[in-house]
């Protein structure tokens, strides 16, 4: 009962941040406020999974903490850069998440569409290359680590599926994030207004619904062992 008590706090506390950034992006997307929120999402997050188990935890879920941690360093470790080498940075900690995510997934691919529906895969492989031939004009010396995200991202979504659909709407709104900074970053004028707040409502999204989908995968897999008090 404590951690289940535990665990709506942390939530709260998350929907707290996550409408403050949100609300800071569409007011002032460059106020320190921003960055401030955005460095303290994942480990709230991370907090609302950990509180949401009970150990020992499952395999899925250390990775997804894993994936939460890695997207933490996404989050933060940029702001020590400047330029391309930034970029980077947040490319490098974002591609260890979505490598750690994939790892996560595996074990459930036989129920994704890679087994399921292979005409889905189809939808995937045209998203990855459309993205990759609007990008790679402006993208210059960094196509091969775009093209190889983009990649690992469309696996990521695949397998993400076979875990729940929580967790594969996660990953899609993942897909459309990712997709969306690349856009702003190497796309002349991109005609998206208030990129920054569409940037992070699906990422915010994505990230939510796949901790959700874990949780929920994680009851449904150990019933006895699950705590009560999830966010889904």
């Amino acid at each position: 009962m404590t951690q289940g008590i535990a665990a709506r706090s942390a939530a709260a506390v998350f929907g707290v941040l996550a409408a403050a950034h949100l609300i800071a992006q569409l007011i002032d997307p460059d106020a320190m406020f921003v960055d401030a929120t955005q460095w303290l999402l994942m480990p709230v997050l991370a907090a609302v999974l950990v509180l949401g188990t009970a150990a020992p935890r499952s395999r899925l879920v250390e990775l997804t903490l894993l994936a939460l941690t890695f997207s933490w360093l996404g989050d933060t470790a940029p702001d020590l850069f400047d330029g391309d080498t930034a970029f980077l940075v947040l490319v490098g900690f974002f591609l260890c998440a979505q490598v750690t995510y994939i790892a996560a997934f595996a074990p459930y691919r036989s129920a994704s569409v890679l087994h399921t529906r292979r005409w889905v895969l189809a939808v995937f492989a045209v998203a990855v290359v459309a993205l990759v031939a609007v990008c790679a004009p402006g993208a210059g010396v960094l196509v091969a680590p775009v093209v190889l995200y983009a990649l690992l991202l469309a696996t990521m979504a695949v397998l993400a599926s076979g875990v729940g659909r929580t967790v594969a709407i996660g990953a899609v709104a993942f897909v459309v994030s990712d997709s969306l900074i690349a856009l702003r970053a190497f796309v002349d004028d991109f005609p998206l207004p208030l990129s920054g707040f569409w940037v992070m409502l699906t990422y915010i999204a994505a990230q939510v619904l796949i901790t959700c989908g874990v949780m929920s995968r994680t009851r449904d897999e150990n019933p006895d062992r699950s705590a009560v008090g999830q966010f889904d």
